[in-house]
């Protein structure tokens, strides 16, 4: 087992490596100089001889490929130019709203998923198709649409919560639910069809020959075997919510990453848009790596393997 878990983390550790590398080359890739790519719309004296400087863009390719995938490895994404700081100081003051969005709709949105498949697996045809209507709903709906309505009724109508800002639980209500419903769609179908699937095993009728409630049986025994595709979903879910985010958080007037984001690529603020973009693919590549670690806590079949 040991031996798996390091081979997962080495192969965890070039995925990560390739990210970096693409960027580098994607950064290189587009057209005109360096230094007017990361200075974006400034000109004042100094600053392209700074970046030239910063960046080492007066020595070789490779070298510079080594001094960058070096600096990502520090946690050194360089300066942002337009606000005129370091790159880790403008992610790191708006990394923990956007966390606390994305975590507090993921866990909403778990939490619908089960609720809702435990009640609707194996009953009748009727309540499935309602349920099936109500998830498909969610699921194709934007999630701008949702947040205007959730606003409509919520906050200009009956005023029960904020309109915008981040301050005080009640500013997080709205933005978790509208970021919450589209994922809980998906994985509420998964996952009734994971515990139908279940409820036919052999080990199912066992369970009932034995006594054991209807309910026991569905939470207990068969939600634990049916949750294997729904963690295999874990990475489309975490890219869902980071990406969902960033409308989210303009809707409802949120600071966060996907607001900080958004205005580095309307200012051109190269060095902020690569860190976000690596700092999600390192998110996705960590999320993905102890998914798979997972796996073997929810099924311990997979230590056999």
């Amino acid at each position: 087992m040991w031996r798996q878990v390091l081979a997962r983390l080495a192969s965890s550790l070039l995925v990560a490596w390739g990210s970096i590398t693409v960027a580098f080359l994607a950064l290189h890739a587009l057209p005109g100089r360096i230094e007017d790519i990361l200075a974006g719309d400034l000109d004042y004296p100094g600053l392209r001889e700074s970046i030239a400087a910063e960046w080492g863009l007066d020595r070789s390719l490779w070298e510079q490929y080594l001094a960058f995938v070096w600096r990502i490895a520090q946690g050194d994404f360089g300066t942002s130019y337009a606000l005129r700081q370091p790159v880790t100081d403008v992610v790191s003051s708006q990394l923990m709203p956007t966390v606390y969005l994305a975590g507090a709709a993921g866990v909403l949105a778990f939490a619908i998923a089960i609720i809702l498949a435990v009640l609707t697996s194996g009953r009748g045809r009727l309540a499935r198709r309602v349920a099936s209507l109500v998830e498909l709903t969610f699921a194709s709906t934007p999630v701008f649409w949702i947040g205007i309505l959730l606003l409509m009724v919520f906050s200009f109508h009956l005023r029960w919560f904020p309109v915008s800002g981040a301050e005080g639980w009640r500013s997080l209500v709205l933005p978790a639910i509208t970021l919450a419903l589209p994922t809980a769609g998906l994985l509420t179908q998964v996952l009734r069809d994971a515990i139908e699937k279940t409820l036919d095993q052999p080990f199912v009728t066992t369970l009932r020959a034995r006594g054991l409630g209807e309910r026991q049986i569905r939470v207990r025994h068969v939600l634990r075997h049916a949750a294997l595709p729904v963690v295999t979903l874990g990475g489309w879910i975490i890219g869902g919510l980071l990406g969902g985010a960033v409308i989210t958080e303009k809707v409802f007037g949120r600071p966060g990453l996907g607001t900080t984001t958004l205005n580095a690529v309307l200012s051109h603020d190269v060095p902020v848009v690569l860190a976000v973009v690596l700092l999600a693919a390192f998110i996705y590549v960590a999320a993905s790596t102890l998914l798979d670690l997972l796996y073997v806590v929810i099924d311990p079949r997979l230590k056999v393997q």
